[in-house]
Formats: structure tokens, C-alpha cells, sequence
């Protein structure tokens, strides 16, 4: 309710509305279905799915490739793995309910419901906006302080920076979740959004909400402009290293981890400062869920997908894990030649077209080799078989 709406209510409506409100947490909310039965939306819900069970496979194989990998276990990579865990259960705190809400018309939430996911949606996502920061500060000590670069982003640094982030997170989720819920929801319990969002349910409020706006309008300003800032700062200062360098080859590897980390920043606070920092007059709830759908659905996915198309190591590392053993390789007979510390595999690609020789000089000259860790296929031994 507006200020000039409730000062022009008397004492005695007032009271009778405050009477109301002690009841107000026994009733349950009502969220708005994104969909309804027609085609059209039929296949976005279905695209919908689609993309948060991506979303929900990259993000994890990313964690899981990071943490197998041991070339991926460097600071970058670190934090790299800590933004897809955020993003697993980012999406995971509206999606499933929106989901249900379709398929079984489950569109009521209990109040606790309610301020429980907006917790953990502020958690998160506030979380994930200072996370990206520190992944802009690894980048600029790595580029502008490749020396002390190891001191900077040491482990115990990382673990640090991963804290503040959760840290973070949670200070602004608690501060936000129990200054919406104190206001009093005595009118229509029908939320025009489909979880619960903030400004969503500021709507509903039945008392002056102006002083909290602002308060709100504070936080996204720290949560959301100071990291921009921090971001832009970093990358001003790594594009002017960049410049200097002397290596060709060192500007193209540095300009193509950097861009990736900057198309995930823009899609992720894009849409975060349009619904949180633009007045509510500047956008509707129909754009509101748009937009949502695009930072609780559609960047989790992309996340993965950007990092991995554009960091030639991590391409490398799940080449290796797909054809780790021989997987993916056509079974022909080998001859596999291997000493205490290594084993020497013919290469798939020469592989379906050379067959085994007695000979292994002649084998050399006709297979390409990739040398693979001793202990990940076969027991130590010393010999040569014939497979």
C-alpha cells in the first residue's frame, strides 16, 4: 500500500486492519502460474524443463570434472566450481515448485514456505553476485601480478574469499527476509509471480512499504553496483596489462578466459538490475517473470556451457575423462606397450584405421601415441601383451 493511500485511512480502519494482521502468517500465499494449457506454452514449459535439466547436468559435471582433474585444481578453477554449485541450487530454490505448480496445480506455499524461499533465493543469489567479483579479482592477480600471484590466490586466500561470499550472502538474505515478512499481508494472498520474490510481495503489503524500498534500493546497490564497479575496475586494469604484453599467443589465451567471465557477469547482473534497481512503475509483473526465468533458468545453464566452450583446459580435461581407458574407442586388438610408470595406448583416430603389427617399431611409425598415468588402467608390471 502506497504512503498517501494509508495516511488517508482513519485511525479506527487502521486498527481494524491491525487486527488483521497477527493472522496474516496462517494463511498461505498464492503463486501465478508462468503457463497454461495452450500449445504455445505447452512447449516453453517443456523448454523450461529442458534447460533446467541441462542446467542441472552441466553445473554438476563442471564441479565433478573440476574436482577429478588435478591440472583444474588452481584458484580460477576453484571458485569456477564453487559459481556452478551456486547455480545448482540457485535454480533449485524455484524451478521444482514452478514445475509442480503446473503439472499438479500445487500453486499454494505456506507462509513459512514462502519466506524460506526467499531466503535461500537471496542467499544465493547475492552470494553469486559477490562470488563473480572475486573471480574478477583472481583474474586481475593473475594477469597484473603473475609473480606474486601465488601468495594472492594462496588456498587458504580462496577458501577465504568463498566464506565472505557465503557470508555475504546470508547477512543480506537474513536482513531482506525478515524485514518483508514483518510487513502485514491482510488483502489478497495471490502473489503476481511464480515464487516468492521480494518485490513481488511487497505488492500484497497492507501498510507503508516507502522506507523499506529504500533500504532495498541500498542493498542492491551494495549487493549489485559496488561488485559492477569492483568487475569493471579489474577489467579495465587487466585490458591496460593485456595491451602490454608482448606475447601474441598470451593476449589471446588472457582476452579469452576474461571475455568468458565477462558474458557471465552481464547475463547474470542484467536482468538482477533491472528487476531490483529500476522503480517497480518502470516494469510489470509479465516482464517481471521474463526476466526471472532468464537469471533462475537460462544463465545456470549458459554458466557452463561458456566456460567450458572457451577455456581450451577444460575442454582438454573432459576430452580426456570421456576417453579416459580406452571409453568411446572401437574395440580392435591393440598392442599395448607399458613399463613401471606409463602405458602407451594407440590414439582412437589411428586406431579404427591401422591394424596390429608384430613389430613395434613398425606399429610407431603408423599409430599416433598418447601417454596416459600408469595407475588410472593397469597394475605395475614391466612386459608387453598383445589385446
Amino acid at each position: 500500500m502506497e504512503t498517501a493511500d494509508w495516511d488517508n485511512v482513519s485511525e479506527a480502519q487502521q486498527q481494524a486492519v491491525r487486527g488483521t494482521w497477527n493472522h496474516s502468517s496462517s494463511t498461505n500465499f498464492v503463486l501465478t502460474s508462468l503457463f497454461n494449457e495452450s500449445r504455445l506454452h505447452l512447449f516453453l514449459f517443456s523448454m523450461v524443463v529442458v534447460i533446467y535439466t541441462l542446467a542441472m547436468a552441466g553445473n554438476a559435471a563442471m564441479v565433478l570434472l573440476i574436482w577429478a582433474d588435478a591440472r583444474l585444481h588452481t584458484p580460477m578453477y576453484f571458485l569456477l566450481s564453487q559459481l556452478s554449485f551456486l547455480d545448482i541450487f540457485f535454480s533449485s530454490v524455484t524451478v521444482p515448485k514452478m514445475i509442480a505448480g503446473f503439472l499438479f496445480g500445487w500453486i499454494s506455499i505456506s507462509f513459512g514456505g514462502c519466506g524460506a524461499q526467499m531466503f535461500f533465493f537471496m542467499l544465493l543469489g547475492a552470494a553469486e553476485c559477490i562470488l563473480l567479483a572475486l573471480m574478477a579479482y583472481d583474474r586481475y592477480a593473475a594477469i597484473c601480478n603473475p609473480l606474486r600471484y601465488p601468495v594472492l590466490m594462496s588456498r587458504q586466500t580462496c577458501l577465504l574469499l568463498v566464506a565472505a561470499s557465503w557470508l555475504g550472502g546470508s547477512l543480506n538474505a537474513s536482513i531482506q527476509t525478515a524485514l518483508t515478512l514483518q510487513f502485514p499481508y491482510c488483502g489478497s494472498r495471490k502473489i503476481a509471480h511464480f515464487f516468492c520474490e521480494v518485490p513481488s510481495l511487497l505488492r500484497l503489503a497492507c501498510a507503508d512499504t516507502a522506507a523499506y524500498e529504500r533500504v532495498l534500493f541500498v542493498t542492491g546497490v551494495v549487493v549489485l553496483l559496488l561488485p559492477i564497479a569492483f568487475i569493471t575496475t579489474s577489467y579495465a586494469l587487466i585490458l591496460a596489462a593485456v595491451l602490454r604484453m608482448r606475447s601474441a599467443e598470451g593476449r589471446k589465451k588472457a582476452l579469452a578466459t576474461c571475455s568468458s567471465h565477462l558474458a557471465v557477469v552481464n547475463l547474470f547482473y542484467g536482468p538482477l538490475v533491472y528487476t531490483y534497481m529500476l522503480p517497480a512503475s518502470y516494469h510489470s509483473p509479465g516482464q517481471d517473470d521474463v526476466v526471472s526465468v532468464f537469471y533462475t533458468v537460462l544463465t545456470p545453464m549458459l554458466n557452463p556451457v561458456i566456460y567450458s566452450l572457451r577455456n581450451k583446459e577444460v575442454t582438454g580435461a573432459m576430452k580426456k575423462v570421456i576417453g579416459k581407458c580406452g571409453v568411446g574407442q572401437p574395440f580392435l586388438p591393440l598392442l599395448v606397450v607399458y613399463s613401471e610408470d606409463h602405458i602407451v595406448l594407440p590414439e582412437a583416430s589411428g586406431a579404427s584405421s591401422v591394424g596390429v603389427s608384430s613389430v613395434a617399431e613398425d606399429i610407431k611409425t603408423k599409430i599416433n601415441y598418447q601417454t596416459v598415468p600408469f595407475d588410472s588402467c593397469f597394475p605395475h608390471q614391466d612386459q608387453t601383451r598383445n589385446y
